[in-house]
């Protein structure tokens, strides 16, 4: 490869990756099972009204 196309090159990689970067994603932020299942046990027990004994 000659000079000029090895500047190139990287120049184009850095800008791809740039790029890359600068667009998010919309995917939703993983949530794990286990938070899951606790957070809606949280909304299970705040929806249910408190029991007077």
């Amino acid at each position: 490869m000659n000079r000029t196309k090895k500047i190139t090159l990287n120049f184009k990689k850095k800008a791809k990756k740039a790029n890359a970067k600068s667009h998010s994603s919309n995917k939703p932020k993983y949530i794990s099972k286990a938070e899951r299942e606790r957070l809606a046990e949280i909304a299970l027990l705040s929806s249910m009204p408190a029991q007077k004994p």
